[in-house]
């Protein structure tokens, strides 16, 4: 997965072709097929690699801190770190597999967050379709900076405008509940 994102960083494009993946990562082209199935699954799942490792697991243990300034800036700085693999996957067929696969994978810490800051006066049900709506539109909003940003891309900046996204949405909630 380490040799699919640096290949695809390094050429701007997810094109990159299986053999010359294998071959960066020191193994066969038959074992990539057999362990990923094609390139897509492969580059999807170094996505979720990714993602996971740098988004999910530093917040799993609080969810209650998944709101506010520093997790806004610590998702911009990360897709920021990463620009040239995700803008290439955002530019591919592949962005609405992107998309689908990093809100499954950050909808339920988004969940908990939400019900760790809104509790009772958030009905699960709901607090499972906002955590997909919001991380779903998050994604979207980081393909649309990675793809149509201009260079260099400003994590500080989208940290705004992600924080003031989830101030208005949490000041919506918190008066709805009362």
């Amino acid at each position: 997965m380490g040799a699919a994102t640096a290949l695809v960083s390094a050429r701007g494009t997810a094109n990159v072709p299986v053999s010359d993946i294998a071959d960066a990562a020191g193994v066969s082209r038959q074992l990539v097929y057999l362990h990923f199935g094609d390139r897509d699954n492969l580059l999807l799942e170094a996505a979720l690699d990714l993602a996971r490792r740098e988004l999910t697991e530093p917040w799993q243990d609080s969810p209650g801190e998944a709101f506010g300034r520093e997790r806004a800036l610590a998702v911009a700085r990360h897709f920021c770190a990463h620009q040239g693999f995700y803008r290439a996957m955002f530019a591919t067929a592949s962005a609405f597999a992107l998309n689908r696969v990093v809100t499954e994978l950050l909808a339920p810490l988004r969940r908990d967050a939400l019900l760790a800051r809104f509790g009772d006066a958030l009905p699960a049900r709901t607090a499972d379709d906002l955590a997909v709506f919001v991380t779903g539109g998050g994604t979207a909003l980081m393909s649309a900076w990675l793809v149509s940003g201009e260079d260099p891309l400003d994590p500080e900046a989208m940290a705004d405008r992600l924080e003031a996204v989830g101030r208005l949405l949490a000041d919506a909630l918190a008066a709805a509940a009362g």
